[in-house]
């Protein structure tokens, strides 16, 4: 019987695309405040071939900028601070309000925890999530894989690891800790999520795949 569900955040709740877009619209911002530059039309476009190295360089090397390495770290800090113009996916505000009265709900997420904060709060998250662990608040060494997180929520809502839900998206990370827990794991795949295709060994996958979240409510009844 389930009688907790934790969520992962980046591609399960919101698009995770639309955070790197509105940090390269911040980025941008912050250089135009100078000069004009297209920061922001040349890093889309890279992202969307995609590449995921160093943007940055990539993108003053192409707008023949030149640049130190505190420039580049000047430009994170930008990015990793600014106020996100995120939105929750359709199915993630349903299933949310669906079950915000009916369990209670749990959050892990990886990421800089400034970012994760900013992410959490565009969002609204704490409306209708009770228990939020950003890994980063611990330090590096809870980032998933880690069983930190899944220990904290597990203690803090007090139920046997049969009774926890882990809807994720990732499988390099999100589920190998929680099937190990004797968790329920559930992998969202969507059409935009950045891990959807990643290779993963055996004990990485999540127990059930669905290509929308509504479909978590089908399994909850399941396991009830």
């Amino acid at each position: 019987m389930i009688k907790a569900i934790i969520f992962d955040m980046d591609d399960t709740l919101y698009p995770e695309h639309e955070y790197v877009f509105s940090g390269f619209k911040a980025v941008n911002d912050y250089l135009q405040e100078n000069k004009t530059y297209d920061f922001y039309k040349i890093a889309t476009k890279i992202f969307k071939t995609g590449y995921r190295g160093r943007i940055f360089n990539q993108v003053l090397d192409y707008l023949n900028i030149s640049y130190s390495e505190d420039d580049i770290l000047n430009l994170i800090n930008v990015y990793r601070n600014h106020t996100p113009s995120i939105s929750l996916f359709p199915d993630a505000l349903q299933v949310l309000e669906s079950l915000q009265n009916k369990l209670p709900l749990g959050l892990i997420s990886d990421g800089y925890l400034e970012a994760q904060q900013m992410k959490v709060r565009a969002l609204r998250l704490t409306k209708y999530i009770e228990k939020i662990v950003l890994t980063d608040e611990i330090g590096r060494e809870a980032w998933k894989p880690s069983p930190i997180p899944y220990q904290i929520v597990s203690e803090y809502f007090n139920v046997k690891p049969n009774e926890l839900i882990y809807i994720g998206d990732n499988a390099s990370k999100d589920f190998v800790t929680a099937n190990k827990l004797g968790w329920t794991t559930v992998q969202i795949i969507r059409e935009s999520n950045e891990y959807r295709n990643v290779e993963i060994s055996t004990g990485y996958k999540a127990q059930y795949q669905i290509s929308s979240l509504l479909e978590v409510l089908d399994i909850i009844n399941y396991k009830i």
